[in-house]
């Protein structure tokens, strides 16, 4: 190296080990606002950036748009010199760009990169020598590689040299009291040993325990592994489930008797069908991109139906509970208790309560809905649904025909419910105890 030309790598290591550093995180949402937050509490530089202008107002106002996330962490952030904005040309003020964006499906179910690459662009327009790049977004093997670091090299900046190119996927659960995004270790692989080495020094500032892996395709991989091994074990159970109803049988008690093994195995539980941004989407990239290979993964596909098939299990359920009382579902009134797609969350992605709360408006009955953490919907890429969340009351609960569960949310008074719903459809195993008016589904 000439001795006038700098060591972009040293001078990066340098910067964030001794907390000196300028972090920017693309993308506030559910990944990116914790992760901002968290670089923030650990004592860097933090600008936040978002194409939503209402996230920055709202994060300067000291408003957080997460439930789980408090206003004193936000005045924590600010104190702490973050901010949040709007102006992508302030990317160049930042030493490493964290990228934390969608990466949904089309609607073929085929990868959606648009959110990824729309944002390398707008990267690409303001990146200097000496910066790092991480992608969060999970994503198929090869991205990294095949369509980001050209977008990024473009610039006329070489990676491995003056620009450094990592990915290090995401881990959140949200809602989850015991782990965070300073205690769930971090994967991170480089584009080159220099690479990999800038983003571990990056991830160190904020995060426990990095770990190492010796490519950025071993690490997207990894991601995949970790959300598919979920898909394929709920769908493994909410099979059985379907068996077990056949037979009479009460799965929730069949498994909480195989979870007493104290080792090989791992209790899952089954559902109204798959929700969140990871667990129902992830199985596709891999599955799209192994068909590049000639490869045919019909194992996670398989688990994919089974899992899909959910909703529509919970509707005959549903449809059949109310043939009992000689109710038609058309006419009928539909109450839905928890539309977020777990308990104690804010989160709508993928949520299978939505698409039971427009299965029975297709069928003709008037649905409700009620969640203490989304008192409105807001637009989703499906489209809008104009309804606002009604009080679970005696009186709401004695005026439906039918009561479901579908996100067992710690506030919700379950008692009452079985009290003074006629019929409780519980998908979510919250009664243990039969009791006459509800129905497991």
């Amino acid at each position: 190296m000439n001795s006038h030309t700098p060591d972009h790598a040293q001078i990066l290591l340098e910067s964030f080990r001794s907390r000196r550093a300028t972090v920017g995180v693309v993308g506030l949402g559910y990944v990116g606002l914790p992760l901002a937050l968290r670089f923030a509490e650990a004592g860097v530089r933090v600008i936040g950036f978002d194409i939503d202008p209402e996230k920055p107002r709202k994060l300067a106002a000291g408003h957080s748009y997460i439930n789980y996330i408090s206003e004193s962490a936000i005045a924590a952030a600010y104190a702490a010199g973050f901010s949040a904005t709007t102006d992508f040309s302030r990317c160049s003020e930042a030493d490493a760009l964290i990228i934390c964006v969608p990466t949904p499906l089309n609607r073929h179910r085929e990868p959606d990169l648009s959110y990824v690459l729309d944002t390398a662009r707008e990267l690409s327009k303001h990146l200097r020598p000496g910066q790092i790049v991480s992608l969060e977004s999970t994503t198929y093997p090869g991205t990294t590689e095949e369509e980001l670091r050209p977008v990024l090299e473009s610039t006329g900046l070489k990676v491995g040299e003056n620009l450094f190119l990592v990915y290090s996927p995401e881990r959140q659960d949200p809602g989850n009291k015991k782990y965070d995004t300073r205690n769930i270790p971090k994967l991170v692989g480089g584009s080159t040993s220099a690479c990999r080495a800038v983003g571990e020094a990056l991830y160190a500032v904020a995060v426990d325990r990095v770990v190492p892996v010796s490519s950025t395709q071993v690490a997207e991989l990894a991601k995949l592994l970790e959300n598919i091994h979920r898909a394929v074990n709920i769908g493994l159970v909410n099979e059985l489930k379907m068996v077990a109803d056949r037979m009479g049988i009460d799965i929730f008690e069949v498994i909480d008797a195989a979870a007493t093994k104290p080792f090989g195995f791992v209790p899952y539980y089954p559902g109204p069908g798959l929700g969140g941004h990871c667990i129902p989407i992830d199985p596709f990239y891999l599955t799209w991109k192994a068909r590049e290979y000639g490869v045919h993964t019909r194992f996670i596909e398989l688990a994919g139906e089974i899992n899909h098939a959910m909703p529509e299990w919970v509707v005959r359920k549903t449809i059949d509970a109310l043939n009992q009382r000689s109710k038609a579902v058309r006419g009928s009134r539909i109450l839905i208790l928890g539309i977020a797609y777990k308990k104690n969350v804010d989160d709508l992605r993928e949520s299978p309560a939505l698409e039971l709360l427009e299965r029975f408006q297709q069928l003709g009955a008037e649905v409700e809905y009620s969640d203490p953490h989304i008192p409105t919907i807001p637009p989703l890429r499906r489209g809008h649904i104009p309804l606002s969340s009604v009080a679970v009351t005696p009186e709401s609960l004695s005026a439906c025909d039918a009561a479901i569960i579908a996100a067992d949310h710690d506030a919700f008074d379950y008692p009452a419910i079985a009290r003074h719903a006629a019929t409780v459809i519980d998908t979510r195993g919250v009664y243990r105890q039969p009791l006459p008016n509800v129905v497991r589904a």
